[in-house]
């Protein structure tokens, strides 16, 4: 019974970090314990379950008397969050030479889609697959730790992107960017793509970091 249970708490957990992830609730939404039991069919235990799941993954916060709410990052959150991106991200290019040819078609996947994306004018689909674009880089490595490491990571990253005032302006840049960072994985120009990614991840950091510091002006 207890297996069964933490079975339902971890899809549960799954389902909510898939909304997080995909922009669906934003910093600061309160999670209804009576609404959400009903949209994912798992009994109140199972939940609050999942919620300590969520808040061990730094996806929410349990604020004594007022209930759970999916968290809002502090700037010292986002440079961690780059700096292991940074270390998981470079680790796949670096592997990239080994893998199976299903990785790299992954990498270029998620950057055609981001490329439709923009074309649509949809900005926070373009925002949804340059995340699977990095999940991409980081599965090269080839290990399912870290992927299971960067699903966490990503997701938290989605609530850093809130924070951008324009979708557009911060990931239209980046969308030439990662087809870059793709092609120079195909030509094996490994050590170019590592520079290439390593650059722009600071890009991004200090583009997130000064839009937080504008947001709490």
């Amino acid at each position: 019974m207890a297996r069964t249970t933490a079975s339902g708490a971890q899809r549960a957990a799954a389902a909510l970090r898939d909304r997080i992830a995909d922009g669906q609730l934003p910093p600061g939404t309160q999670l209804s314990e009576e609404a959400l039991g009903r949209e994912l069919g798992v009994s109140r235990n199972t939940l609050r379950e999942a919620f300590r799941l969520l808040v061990h993954d730094n996806l929410v916060v349990h604020l004594l008397n007022r209930g759970v709410f999916v968290r809002v990052l502090e700037p010292v959150d986002v440079a961690d969050i780059y700096r292991m991106r940074a270390a998981l991200e470079t680790a796949g290019v670096r592997a990239a030479a080994g893998v199976p040819s299903a990785a790299r078609r992954a990498v270029t996947a998620a950057v055609a889609e981001a490329e439709r994306a923009a074309a649509d004018g949809d900005w926070r689909r373009v925002g949804s697959a340059d995340l699977r674009f990095h999940r991409a880089l980081a599965a090269l490595t080839g290990s399912a730790r870290v992927e299971e490491a960067m699903d966490r990571l990503l997701a938290e990253l989605r609530l850093a992107f809130h924070e951008m005032p324009s979708p557009r302006r911060f990931h239209e840049p980046f969308v030439a960017r990662n087809r870059s960072i793709a092609r120079l994985l195909a030509e094996g120009a490994h050590e170019r793509a590592e520079a290439e990614l390593t650059t722009y991840l600071d890009d991004a950091l200090a583009i997130v970091l000064d839009a937080m510091r504008e947001t709490d002006r």
